[in-house]
């Protein structure tokens, strides 16, 4: 969602970028969770003309999706400390 949140983006586009952070993910994976997002008003999508080949559904994230997002960075932070203290010898 954090790529999301940054720019709209469309299915190809956001597992191209999420392989330039080393996450291995297919095409294939992408758009179910994609739908799972909107389906609970994360995420809302938009065709859009293509620059070249047909038209794309680029993906925003919603306000629901921006309280969602900043709860689980929280979170996130939370789990990273605890699993670098235990990486780190139990400090």
């Amino acid at each position: 969602m954090e790529l999301i949140d940054n720019n709209p983006i469309y299915g190809y586009e956001l597992a191209l970028k999420l392989q330039e952070y080393g996450l291995e993910v297919s095409e294939g994976s992408i758009y179910p969770v994609l739908l799972r997002l909107q389906k609970k008003n994360f995420i809302t999508g938009k065709m859009k003309k293509s620059p070249s080949g047909p038209n794309r559904k680029y993906y925003y994230l919603t306000e629901e999706g921006q309280i969602y997002l900043k709860e689980f960075k929280i979170n996130w932070k939370n789990i990273k400390s605890s699993v670098d203290d235990l990486m780190n010898g139990g400090r």
